[in-house]
């Protein structure tokens, strides 16, 4: 199954994908944009584009398991993103991807400008990578 996985953010929100066999999680880009409505538009045209046939989205649960307003926020735009391409729209707890995608590229010696314009972008790959993982545990077919 073509998956594209999301990491919404206020300015920025990564976008990775996996192929049809499901074997590894890539990055695709990251969208620098304030507006919800026209970050929702170019990630439905990008699905679009790629076949995608399901979209995860990160959901950012507070360390203590509850749903805190930022929550709400990616609920409300994976709804958005639904109503636009028609996919189906899974969330995913995504604590502590942005921490990890940070100590990634700090191993990677990416700092900076460089790593802000690529940390969500990382993020999202490793939405994508704990999905899939899911899937092979739950002993789903691609």
């Amino acid at each position: 199954m073509k998956i594209l996985a999301v990491d919404y953010g206020d300015a920025r929100t990564g976008l990775a994908h996996c192929d049809s066999y499901e074997s590894i999680a890539a990055p695709l880009e990251t969208i620098s944009d304030w507006n919800r409505d026209r970050v929702a538009s170019s990630i439905s045209e990008r699905a679009r584009s790629l076949g995608t046939e399901l979209i995860i989205v990160g959901l950012p649960v507070n360390m203590d398991g509850s749903m805190g307003e930022r929550a709400m926020v990616c609920q409300e735009f994976s709804e958005l993103l639904h109503s636009l391409t028609g996919l189906p729209v899974e969330l995913r707890d995504e604590r502590l991807t942005t921490v990890q995608a940070h100590g990634i590229l700090s191993r990677s010696n990416v700092r900076g400008k460089k790593r802000k314009a690529v940390v969500d972008t990382v993020a999202a790959v490793l939405i994508l990578e704990e999905y899939l993982d899911y899937r092979r545990k739950k002993g789903i077919k691609p």
